[in-house]
């Protein structure tokens, strides 16, 4: 694994990741939340900085994924399965299926399509 590869990677789709939920969340799906509190911005980005380094390690690391069309169907396969995996745990909590269940699992299988191939791209740029 290139260590420059890794952080670089992991910073860039860290970014990517934070403006898709903006552009998405905040954006064009702004209805989908309608709590009254502000969501707290620095746990937002955490979790986008965690989310996009769990790529960018199995993408350097175990799976070799360097061309943003690998990573864009590698990263769309792991975040469907990761929305679905949260989602569910959300709902259990709740006690009912959320309504909006298949646009949120959509909007983020998406976003780390998007995200998993800039995340490859940068890999495939970066590697010595």
């Amino acid at each position: 694994m290139n260590t420059k590869s890794f952080f670089l990677s992991g910073i860039v789709g860290t970014i990517v990741c934070f403006l898709l939920g903006f552009l998405f969340y905040g954006l064009i799906f702004a209805d989908l939340h309608t709590e009254d509190t502000d969501p707290d911005m620095l746990f937002i980005f955490l979790g986008c900085l965690f989310y996009a380094f769990t790529f960018a390690l199995i993408f350097s690391r175990w799976a070799h994924i360097t061309t943003f069309n690998s990573g864009a169907k590698a990263g769309f396969l792991i975040g469907l399965l990761w929305s679905l995996s949260v989602n569910f745990f959300m709902s259990s909590s709740e006690g009912v299926l959320d309504s909006n269940f298949a646009i949120m699992i959509a909007i983020d299988a998406v976003s780390a399509a998007i995200m998993g191939g800039v995340i490859a791209l940068v890999i495939g740029k970066t590697k010595a």
